[in-house]
């Protein structure tokens, strides 16, 4: 869709802002678009991190104002595409500006069980532990370390941003919110696609380099599915199914996420989206930018 407008507009770039296509270990897996996909048009920020780096929203951010800068200069229009919304969020509104985390505390409390994690967030920041879900191991862990390291809770620090550039540019936003239907069918199907076209071999290969298994990467949806079956610790077919089961929740968590976090004034579009949509979407695009 991403490329259908770019080519509409006729000087339209893509820029991704999904967390998991930004390795160049996992095209399969993270459904990158493929040199047949991208031809005629312009990409940026896929496939330019190895699997042995953590990327984060903080380097993305500062790499995607680098691309939309550029882009503008050499006349054309930026298409951020992709399902991390924190990654959107923090380019647009923003960063909290944390100081990095003790490596004594972070150690201690990754050591951590979620349970007990979360139990000593609910007396370092008893607000932050009744607004996560108590298995959230990334987020409960996240929350502690701040509130340890700093001395003062995650959400003092969130609310004061820094970095977004929302002000500075004319945006025209789409929330894509098709029917679940359809979207969940999407991911069995692709998932089914990725499994026979390449995604076992893929994991095979991140296994082989011996990764810290709390790399990004290797927690990617997929990768410990089919770590399990390469390990014969479950069948193909049961690899299959988890994994499926797992992007089927994740979605629903981006659409959760996507129809309640973004501004209320951004439309959210929930028809299926076709070649007349493009054209509309093209023109309400142009009409940003001439007001913008």
């Amino acid at each position: 869709m991403a490329v259908a407008l770019a080519r509409a507009l006729g000087n339209g770039a893509v820029v991704n802002a999904d967390a998991s296509q930004v390795y160049a270990d996992l095209a399969i897996l993270s459904a990158r678009p493929t040199d047949q996909e991208m031809a005629g048009v312009p990409h940026h920020l896929f496939g330019h991190v190895g699997a042995a780096e953590a990327h984060n929203a903080a380097r993305w951010s500062d790499e995607a104002r680098g691309v939309i800068k550029h882009a503008h200069a050499a006349g054309r229009v930026p298409i951020l595409v992709g399902g991390t919304g924190l990654y959107l969020r923090t380019l647009l509104f923003g960063i909290a500006p944390v100081p990095d985390i003790d490596p004594t505390v972070r150690a201690a409390v990754r050591a951590m069980d979620v349970a007990d994690a979360h139990a000593a967030l609910a007396d370092a920041d008893p607000t932050a532990a009744a607004k996560l879900n108590p298995a959230d191991t990334t987020r409960v862990a996240r929350a502690l370390e701040v509130a340890r390291s700093t001395g003062r809770p995650l959400a003092d620090w969130q609310a004061a941003t820094e970095g977004g550039i929302a002000a500075d540019i004319a945006l025209t936003p789409f929330v894509l919110l098709p029917p679940r239907d359809w979207l969940r069918a999407r991911c069995d199907t692709r998932l089914e696609a990725m499994f026979d076209g390449g995604a076992i071999a893929e994991v095979e290969a991140l296994l082989a380099r011996d990764l810290d298994p709390d790399l990004p990467v290797m927690r990617a949806i997929g990768v410990p599915q089919i770590a399990q079956y390469l390990r014969g610790e479950i069948t193909r077919g049961e690899a299959l199914a988890l994994a499926q089961a797992a992007t089927r929740q994740y979605a629903k968590r981006q659409f959760t996420w996507f129809r309640h976090q973004p501004p209320a004034d951004w439309p959210r579009h929930e028809e299926s989206l076709n070649n007349d949509s493009i054209s509309k979407m093209a023109i309400i695009l142009r009409d940003g930018m001439l007001t913008g």
